[in-house]
């Protein structure tokens, strides 16, 4: 049995962390949003077209269907949470006196 030190772990994570901020380095944080607001609608047309499929009977596997339709569901309840925790987080700053 290995067992090694958990400052060994971080290094390793810190490592891979740099590695991906390097990777993405010139992607902006206006991208970066484009891109999670484009995941969202994508999986949100995704449960949308499985809605219809088993309204239409289409569907040949149900449990995907319904697998796709609650991705969405959650993809839209968290973008939905870090919209508001973004609101509450500006009008705290907006807040603080200078």
């Amino acid at each position: 049995m290995n067992i090694s030190s958990i400052g060994n772990s971080l290094n390793t994570l810190a490592l891979n962390a740099n590695n991906k901020i390097e990777e993405n380095g010139d992607k902006s944080f206006q991208n970066m949003l484009n891109d999670a607001i484009s995941d969202v609608n994508n999986q949100q047309v995704e449960g949308y077209k499985s809605m219809e499929g088993i309204a239409t009977g289409k569907v040949t596997n149900l449990q995907e269907a319904v697998q796709r339709i609650e991705e969405a569901e959650l993809s839209m309840k968290l973008a939905l949470e870090v919209k508001n925790k973004a609101l509450n987080a500006y009008r705290e700053i907006m807040k603080m006196q200078i």
